[in-house]
C-alpha cells in the first residue's frame, strides 16, 4: 500500500513539474540530488510521524471511562 501511495504522489508531482523549462528541471534535479546526499539517516521527515502521536498503554474503554468520570456538571436548575 505504501508503494502505491508513493507512486501516486510521485506521479502527482511529476504532473505539476512537467511544465517547467529545461533549466529549472536541471536545477530541481540538482537540489533533489543534494538533499539525498546530505540526508541524515536518523532524521524522520516522513508524514508517517504525524500518525499515532497519541500513545497510551490504556485500553479505549479505560480512556473513555476516565473522560466520563472527569466530567463536572454544575448546572443548577432555577425554579420559575
Amino acid at each position: 500500500m505504501r508503494t502505491n501511495t508513493n507512486s501516486k504522489l510521485i506521479d502527482s508531482y511529476f504532473g505539476l513539474l512537467s511544465g517547467l523549462d529545461r533549466e529549472n528541471k536541471i536545477k530541481l534535479i540538482a537540489k533533489l540530488s543534494n538533499s539525498i546526499i546530505e540526508a541524515n539517516p536518523n532524521k524522520n521527515d516522513s508524514i508517517d510521524k504525524f500518525f499515532g502521536a497519541f500513545d497510551s498503554e490504556k485500553s479505549a474503554e479505560e480512556i473513555i471511562k476516565e473522560i466520563r468520570d472527569s466530567r463536572n456538571f454544575n448546572r443548577t436548575i432555577v425554579a420559575l
